[in-house]
């Protein structure tokens, strides 16, 4: 018998528990700045001294011994450990690293990483875990999916949706696309599919199973019936 293929995508409700505001696109505003200034190429055009300030800021609160990922983390890589990491795949939106801190090995960081900066002439992506110094490079930009440019990996998404058993989105609004899109190609590729996530999102009618709740509760427990 073939071992299932489970393909979890996380958003930010995921790591609200761990300390780390959620982000939402409708209000305008993340972490209080304007999206518009901040995750957007032309906000970064108009002021890239205050985009990496703000990218600087967001990279120093990882750094935080208070932001430590939560039960929902470490239940998501128990499960890789149990099935292994070919069958088990985070498709994350979040820039944070609490999925490799909890221990999961395979990650798709769709929208980037904080803890990565990329140079816009050569496309080469290094790891950078202090502050970028904008006047010193003018090259290096923060490696992360703004509003208006492409995620990262979609080829590789898309197959493993099409190859997956199960489909679980965790802590997603369903505002943002494409990820929002995931759970009608998972249907469509005959997956089961399931929400766990503190309120219903504007995805909710189109998946099988919904539970609500805390992260950090719902999570672990449905993890179980994997066991």
């Amino acid at each position: 018998m073939n071992p299932l293929k489970i393909v979890i995508l996380t958003g930010a409700g995921i790591s609200a528990e761990s300390g780390l505001s959620t982000f939402r696109a409708q209000n305008g505003l993340w972490e209080g700045h304007n999206v518009d200034d901040v995750a957007t190429y032309e906000g970064y055009q108009r002021d890239p001294l205050a985009v990496h300030s703000f990218y600087n800021m967001l990279r120093k609160k990882l750094h935080d011994p208070s932001v430590q990922p939560n039960s929902a983390h470490y239940a998501l890589a128990e499960l890789e450990s149990k099935l292994g990491s070919e069958n088990v795949t985070i498709i994350t939106q979040n820039v944070d690293n609490l999925h490799e801190k909890a221990g999961s090995k395979n990650i798709i960081h769709m929208h980037g990483e904080l803890l990565k900066t990329r140079d816009e002439q050569t496309g080469e992506v290094f790891y950078c875990d202090e502050d970028i110094d904008y006047q010193k490079n003018h090259n290096i930009r923060p490696h992360i999916v703004w509003f208006g440019e492409i995620p990262l990996y979609m080829d590789e998404i898309y197959d493993h949706l099409m190859n997956a058993d199960y489909f679980i989105s965790i802590g997603t609004s369903g505002h943002v696309y494409p990820a929002a899109g995931f759970v009608q190609i998972a249907n469509q590729a005959g997956a089961k599919t399931v929400e766990l996530n503190l309120e219903p999102s504007l995805k909710q009618s189109e998946f099988q199973v919904t539970i609500y709740g805390p992260a950090s509760k719902i999570v672990p427990e449905f993890i179980k019936r994997f066991e």
